[in-house]
């Protein structure tokens, strides 16, 4: 994994130990199997975002602080020139851009999404507490949702219940691009 994830999952830790909870009461508490949340914990295993995003709604902790190990400081507005944003390297085909990393006590985390093509992987599938929202600016992307495929051009958009399973995957020869965000 990357040295990014490892340092994201070495804050997971910390927090925990600081709280002072067992792996197994966090997972209880995120609602996930303690395997799981010891192998993201542990760096050697990639981290949904909204995992991220819910660790630090319980932890009361900005996701931007488990990202970059650094506090957002504004309160009026924060504005993100394009290509700007914190680069969150996680996993192929996804890359994803924070572009609200420097804003205090967020009411929703809003990504700029890039899905790589790959037409020989399966749609990666995750879920997490919450909604989200997607708005496909550029490309074809076919979302996957509790086993239902949605294909998404240039302008349409998708709400959902981000507890179910989801997953997104490019569907021509170009990367697709969204906005997504969570709340």
């Amino acid at each position: 994994m990357s040295e990014q994830i490892r340092m994201i999952a070495a804050r997971i830790r910390e927090l925990r130990e600081i709280a002072g909870y067992t792996t197994e009461q966090v997972a209880s508490m995120v609602n996930i199997p303690s395997e799981v949340y010891a192998g993201y914990e542990s760096g050697n295993q990639d981290i949904p975002i909204g995992f991220l995003n819910e660790f630090a709604n319980r932890f009361h902790v900005d996701l931007t602080e488990l990202l970059t190990g650094k506090s957002p400081k504004l309160t009026h507005f924060s504005l993100v020139r394009k290509g700007k944003g914190i680069s969150v390297q996680r996993r192929t085909p996804y890359q994803y851009q924070s572009l609200a990393y420097n804003f205090v006590n967020k009411k929703a985390e809003p990504f700029l999404v890039t899905v790589l093509p790959n037409k020989e992987a399966s749609v990666s599938m995750n879920s997490h507490p919450g909604q989200e929202f997607n708005y496909v600016l550029k490309g074809t992307l076919m979302i996957v949702i509790d086993g239902k495929e949605f294909v998404l051009n240039a302008g349409d958009s998708l709400y959902f219940d981000a507890s179910l399973p989801h997953g997104m995957k490019a569907m021509e020869s170009e990367p697709a691009e969204f906005l997504a965000i969570i709340f």
